[in-house]
């Protein structure tokens, strides 16, 4: 199903979120709070700034107001909008999913109706499973006979103890029906059981999905558990060495990482992630004072694992694959996405084909920091593993090994490193490198559709992306045909035959974008005043309310602002900006995006109300300008036979004309001081 946001509510997958729970689920979101944890804020006055978290910037250019929940980025991606809006970017949400992330993370019960059948609350499966964390881990730490015992035993030869254990929240599952019963007891029905693959159906039964296995908890970046991975102890027919939830509502394995809860905050801090391959590598990692290692979920490494632990700002990405061939195809598959993002990839293979927790049983933390700080480039990695394995010494053999390696670098043929890796590769094949490339680039690319998606995805992404120059704290008075920036969203009040103005902005696309280069420059520098004067209103209504007779007067270049701005106005005095940003929401879905990019309300220079008062004349100015122009325009075709209508217009002309005098004197002056 699709998603759309409507009157009366928001609509996704079938499902509608009434506005009052939105409304409810962003008032208990400190957008501050939200960001913070991604993101280094530090407070200018009334609003808090920080590095983008969607580009890698060096300056901070991302504005965050506290008073409007608004964010805002004023450096290459241009982004900007509300709590949802901030979500939807960071997790890659639709915008339902946002409001349902949030009011999980407020612990807000969503009222969901849904033709048909309801499937369980997400609250009541992430309880299930909390309370199934406890009984696993009650189970191993208390439980009597074979199954607990050997538990403890295979965690204790694998040097965790029981202090790691409670730390770790680590379990073991009995199975035979024990945790069905168990949660039965707890009013859980066996729908809620199997929606959280707690519980399978057999033969008509519910039974354990988990039986006489370890059980490493998985938890959401908020520390609730979503999941459970779980280790065999005893050898079984056709049973998986490792068994792991499967997808459900809560819980995707391909973007989730383990540790990841406990290992983010040091990523921020160090600027460095350590991927390892397995649970128990990450905790004996943790353990040994590595509190930035994580490991993927019984899943392939995959992009958006890597977007994951971008969010932390990460530079480095260590990745500790196992010295086997299992490592060595891990290690060759996370190839494909060296291009796609800006940290660097770097790999560690431990000596005697160890792995972490091996490791770190026979050597302490400097040892491994030592191994950390030896690691060599994915690539390079890559390159003398695989040709370490083929005999160079005969034409055929060299021509074999071309073909095999450039499928490896297949992923690779439209990125601006094929360059260099094409030239290694056809150094070491003793080959023409124009001959190497070729064949790299004839190669098919093997990768899976979810990747193939989020490749085309950002290609759009940056094919689409506007490239809006930021708008200056104070409009330069020019002429009017100089330039200024436009956001190409726009489409202007008038542009459209009849002077009818459209209720909503035309999509960006190729029509659109030379629709708005076609504007004057009066015209661009309007449209920019008015989201200033409007980002001011949202910031400080109080301030603007007694503007309200003289921007009835107003000729908006936007429809939109102009409902926006009615909105705002019609709110009762007092109202906190947050409210005041909702009731223009309510009327236009882009208010938060558009209210959001003001720069005239944090610079300094000019206190609250000479801001107002500069933006609300400048706005009139432009106003006039335009009134000017059409009256103009009127006259022209009225010609000599205008009469008593023509009169009337040459004066309403005269009078636009001295008013525009009189505040480009006002405001030149003031931009002179």
């Amino acid at each position: 199903m699709g998603t759309r946001e409507c009157w009366g509510g928001v609509r996704g997958g079938g499902r509608v979120i009434s506005d009052e729970d939105k409304e409810r689920v962003r008032q208990a979101t400190d957008i501050v709070q939200l960001v913070g944890e991604t993101v280094e804020l530090r407070q200018r006055g009334r609003e808090f700034w920080g590095c983008c978290p969607f580009h890698h910037e060096k300056t901070p250019s991302f504005k965050v107001d506290p008073a409007t929940g608004l964010w805002h980025c004023f450096g290459a991606c241009s982004e900007g909008g509300d709590v949802f809006k901030y979500v939807m970017k960071r997790e890659n949400l639709s915008f339902p999913d946002s409001i349902r992330y949030l009011a999980d993370r407020a612990g807000i019960e969503l009222s969901e109706d849904k033709s048909g059948a309801r499937g369980p609350r997400k609250n009541r499966l992430i309880e299930a499973l909390t309370l199934a964390d406890d009984y696993y881990h009650t189970m191993l730490m208390r439980g009597r006979g074979e199954g607990p015992a050997a538990a403890r035993a295979y965690l204790a030869g694998r040097g965790f103890g029981s202090d790691v254990c409670r730390r770790w929240h680590l379990g073991y599952a009995p199975g035979r029906g024990s945790l069905v019963s168990y949660l039965r007891g707890k009013c859980y029905s066996p729908k809620e059981l199997i929606a959280a693959n707690l519980a399978v159906e057999r033969s008509g039964r519910l039974a354990d999905w988990f039986y006489d296995r370890a059980m490493f908890p998985i938890h959401d970046e908020q520390g609730r558990t979503i999941a459970f991975g779980g280790r065999i102890l005893r050898p079984a027919n056709n049973a998986p060495k490792y068994l792991n939830t499967r997808d459900t509502t809560i819980f995707n394995k391909g973007k989730h990482l383990f540790a990841y809860d406990r290992a983010k905050e040091t990523m921020a801090a160090t600027g460095t992630a350590i991927v390892c391959e397995g649970y128990t590598d990450v905790i004996a990692m943790h353990e040994a004072g590595f509190t930035n290692a994580v490991a993927a979920l019984g899943t392939a490494f995959r992009i958006d694992h890597i977007r994951l632990m971008e969010r932390q700002r990460v530079s480095r990405i260590i990745c500790m694959f196992d010295g086997d061939e299992a490592g060595q195809r891990a290690a060759e598959r996370a190839v494909q996405f060296i291009d796609k993002t800006s940290a660097s990839m770097v790999c560690v293979v431990l000596p005697n084909g160890q792995d972490p927790m091996e490791f770190l049983s026979s050597h302490d933390a400097a040892a491994m920091q030592a191994q950390l700080d030896a690691a060599v480039p994915l690539m390079d990695f890559v390159f003398t593993k695989r040709l370490a394995g083929y005999d160079l010494s005969a034409p055929g053999r060299r021509v074999k090994a071309l073909d095999e390696m450039a499928q490896l670098l297949a992923p690779l043929k439209n990125s601006v490193l094929l360059d260099e890796y094409a030239t290694q590769l056809a150094d070491a094949l003793g080959m023409d490198v124009a001959e190497t490339k070729r064949v790299i680039r004839e190669k098919p690319v093997k990768e899976s559709e979810p990747e193939a998606r989020e490749r085309r995805r950002e290609g759009a992404a940056r094919t689409t992306a506007p490239s809006m120059a930021p708008v200056a704290a104070a409009p330069y008075l020019g002429d009017e045909d100089d330039y200024a920036p436009v956001p190409d969203d726009y489409v202007p009040a008038d542009a459209y035959d009849g002077g009818g103005a459209p209720v909503a902005a035309a999509p960006t696309n190729a029509t659109s974008f030379s629709v708005s280069r076609m504007l004057s420059g009066d015209e661009r520098m309007q449209v920019a005043v008015e989201r200033e004067l409007l980002s001011m209103l949202a910031a400080m209504p109080d301030e603007v309310r007694p503007y309200a007779d003289r921007l009835a007067d107003v000729m908006w270049a936007d429809a939109r602002h102009e409902g926006m701005a009615w909105a705002m106005l019609a709110t009762p005095e007092g109202t906190a900006p947050a409210d005041v940003v909702a009731a223009a929401t309510a009327v236009e879905p882009d208010a938060p995006q558009i209210l959001s990019s003001g720069r005239v309300v944090s610079s300094p220079g000019m206190d609250a109300r000479e801001k107002v008062a500069f933006l609300v004349d400048s706005v009139e100015l432009y106003s006039c300008k335009r009134r000017v122009r059409e009256a103009k325009a009127r006259l022209r075709q009225a010609g000599d036979t205008g009469g008593e209508d023509a009169e009337a217009l040459f004066e309403q002309a005269t009078a636009l004309q001295k008013r525009i005098n009189a505040l480009t004197k006002k405001l030149s002056a003031v931009v002179e001081q």
